[in-house]
């Protein structure tokens, strides 16, 4: 009899707890959006020291007109990053960002039990059964689907951002001052296909072994029918 190995039942635990922390880290992100949490009024941080690019620089969180001003100095305060209305930037990440950290939460957390499923069937030897071959499949999937999902809401998040930029943001280098070019929010981002990403080339590699352990599959099959 083939002795059974720990390492199946250990990486089952160990995807059974990350998948708990996962449905968990995901529940508290949508606590969040329903809340939906604002700053005080009145609210000042800093000047706070920071490291920069290597070199001490400072930010600052003030309130001005009703809002707050952002506002961050490098490079011996030869470089400063001012963003006025900056209360309208923290509403646009967290309408924008909560969502895209809930749903990278809810891929881990299906993925993490998926692995787990897939190793208690290890666990149990069935390796190259129709099960595992299923929970192979689905992973191959989900990374797939994730894949271009999650580019979609990385770009979502990513333009809405610079185009808060572009709006507020005034770069201040030697006394000169720079403001950032016009970008056009566009609510239905176009470059968003993953083709190039670590994700979407994963999938396909995993979609590729569940093949593997389909062939293997039928060849058990094949040796196991009598003669």
């Amino acid at each position: 009899m083939a002795q059974v190995s720990v390492l199946p039942k250990i990486f089952r635990w160990v995807f059974t707890v990350l998948a708990a922390l996962a449905v968990l880290g995901a529940f508290v992100i949508l606590v969040a959006i329903m809340i939906n949490p604002h700053l005080p009024p009145g609210v000042h941080f800093g000047p706070a020291t920071v490291d920069l690019g290597g070199q001490p620089g400072t930010v600052l969180l003030r309130p001005a007109n009703g809002d707050f001003d952002f506002q961050a100095t490098a490079f011996r305060g030869t470089v400063t990053f001012f963003v006025g209305r900056a209360g309208g930037l923290l509403e646009t990440m967290k309408r924008y960002g909560l969502p895209l950290m809930f749903l990278h939460v809810l891929f881990l957390a299906a993925l993490f039990e998926l692995l787990r499923r897939l190793f208690r069937n290890v666990g149990r030897g069935e390796s190259f059964s129709l099960g595992t071959i299923r929970l192979v499949q689905t992973v191959a999937i989900l990374l797939i689907a994730s894949s271009f999902i999650l580019a979609f809401a990385q770009d979502l998040f990513g333009q809405a951002v610079i185009s808060y930029f572009t709006q507020h943001a005034v770069i201040t280098i030697s006394g000169t001052s720079i403001h950032l070019p016009a970008s056009h929010f566009d609510m239905f981002p176009r470059h968003y296909f993953p083709f190039d990403g670590a994700m979407f080339f994963s999938g396909l590699l995993v979609l590729a072994l569940s093949e593997v352990f389909r062939q293997g599959l039928a060849l058990k099959t094949d040796n196991e029918l009598p003669i």
